[in-house]
């Protein structure tokens, strides 16, 4: 366990439910934006009421460590510490009025993420992560879900940019086939980060993605440290520059894979 990293929880936490205490004043579920350009003003909006808040407040937590909330951003980063954050994960949804979307943060040192947070304001649920020190949910720890087949699995897969493209959509729904004929349930939805705090918290058992981007860093951590596997869909260990990868919980990471 990294006790350095362990200790600056408590006021990255604070931080980051300050910004959620600041989209819960923005958000209502009777939202509706009635143009693409309303909803890409909201977005923006949203984005930027977290971001103003995040980054002065982590700043001063952390002030060594760079920042970065790209959400949509890939690829390595230079050595050292940075601030890896999601302002709004799911923010189309908060902006028509719909529950799915949290705040996401995570801390990224020579390419590895070593703390996360992820904050649901709506349902007042805070899940953390250090590396080594496992991961909780409202100060409960958590574990990933013990089943051994996918027949009674929970599965779930989203999109990480829009716009992707028509290559994309039909990848997208040939996984989703395959994986209908063999899990109990399949889900689409964004944001990814919800899904991995899912799976971390035992509610959901697997989760595949194929566009990874580096703000996914935060719920990928959430999984290892509740005792899931993430590996790209080689099987090799999950890396931030890792372009598609499988979250899941060990007993049925395996046959997940062979799906996939």
């Amino acid at each position: 366990m990294n006790t350095d990293t362990t200790a600056l929880v408590p006021a990255v936490t604070a931080a980051v439910r300050r910004a959620g205490e600041r989209m819960l004043k923005r958000y209502s579920p009777e939202s509706r934006a009635s143009s693409l350009a309303e909803i890409i003003d909201a977005v923006r909006a949203n984005d930027a009421a977290v971001v103003d808040l995040l980054k002065p407040a982590l700043a001063e937590i952390r002030p060594e460590a760079r920042w970065l909330d790209d959400e949509h951003g890939s690829g390595p980063l230079p050595d050292g510490e940075w601030w890896l954050i999601d302002p709004v994960g799911g923010n189309m949804n908060a902006v028509h009025g719909m529950t799915d979307w949290n705040i996401g943060v995570s801390l990224v040192r020579d390419g590895r993420p070593v703390l996360a947070v992820v904050h649901f304001p709506l349902f007042d649920e805070l899940f953390t992560a250090t590396e080594g020190g496992g991961a909780f949910l409202n100060g409960v720890k958590l574990q990933v879900s013990d089943k051994t087949s996918l027949d009674g699995a929970l599965a779930g897969t989203g999109q990480a940019q829009p716009g992707q493209g028509p290559e994309m959509a039909d990848r997208v729904g040939a996984s989703y086939a395959a994986m209908a004929k063999h899990a109990l349930y399949v889900r689409i939805s964004v944001p990814v980060t919800h899904q991995l705090a899912q799976v971390a918290a035992g509610r959901m058992d697997v989760h595949w993605q194929y566009d990874n981007v580096r703000a996914h860093a935060s719920g990928v951590l959430l999984v290892l440290e509740a005792g899931g596997i993430v590996t790209d869909l080689d099987g090799k260990p999950w890396e931030l520059t890792t372009r598609e990868y499988l979250a899941a919980a060990p007993g049925v990471h395996a046959a997940a894979l062979e799906v996939l």
